[in-house]
């Protein structure tokens, strides 16, 4: 019975785990103008509310399989400490403008906003689908 409820536990605190997780990069922020984008050009209903929302490098892009996908990002390190604390959920909209881009994830002023202090800063995040 013991080692049937060992496991048991041992498997909900992994599941528990491995939602937690999430990969590492680092982000930065955006400007105006947004539009257009590489995902639905000059439609202004693609922004989602608060417009909470990133471009995404090469690897994230995917040849666009990215557009419409969801992140939870968190940062979490930078110079200056300026993580706000907790987490925000972002749609992806656009991939990097730049070749090879500089950052895993460009953030929109109101979405970096949302988890640094610093509007000009880079951080790192941790991010997850």
């Amino acid at each position: 019975m013991r080692l049937f409820l060992f496991v048991v536990f041992s498997s909900l605190l992994l599941q528990q785990v491995s939602l937690v997780l999430g990969d590492v990069g680092t982000a930065a922020s955006y400007g105006p103008p947004y539009i257009p984008t590489a995902c639905d050009g000059n439609r202004a209903g693609q922004f989602p509310p608060g417009n909470l929302f990133v471009a995404v490098n090469d690897a994230l892009w995917d040849n666009g399989a990215a557009c419409g996908r969801r992140y939870r990002i968190r940062c979490i390190s930078g110079n200056n400490r300026p993580c706000k604390g907790g987490s925000i959920d972002v749609k992806v909209v656009d991939s990097c403008p730049k070749s090879p881009c500089p950052n895993t994830l460009l953030m929109s002023n109101d979405a970096f906003a949302a988890i640094s202090h610093f509007p000009h800063a880079k951080i790192n995040v941790e991010y997850t689908q």
